[in-house]
């Protein structure tokens, strides 16, 4: 699985455990929705670990919780990746 695919699927879950909407999500961890948006119908493949780290604030859990999922366990990075660090 692409490492893109596999935090999509995180995120999806994380918001369905919460019984939150992507958007309500958004608004919890003090992100424009749009940012999220745009990584979750793939018009971008990468999200700052910023983000990432407000995401999972918002969803109250640690960032090295989100990573401690089955989904990342066998991830690949696509060839055009960017790795984006703030």
């Amino acid at each position: 699985m692409l490492l893109c695919t596999a935090v999509r699927q995180r995120i999806i879950n994380i918001a369905s455990k919460n019984e939150v909407s992507l958007h309500k999500l958004a608004l919890s961890s003090g992100i424009p929705y749009s940012t999220l948006s745009s990584f979750m119908n793939g018009k971008s493949n990468s999200l700052t670990l910023t983000t990432l780290l407000h995401l999972c604030e918002g969803a109250h859990m640690e960032l090295q919780d989100f990573f401690k999922d089955p989904l990342f366990k066998d991830v690949e990075a696509e060839d055009t990746q960017e790795v984006s660090v703030k």
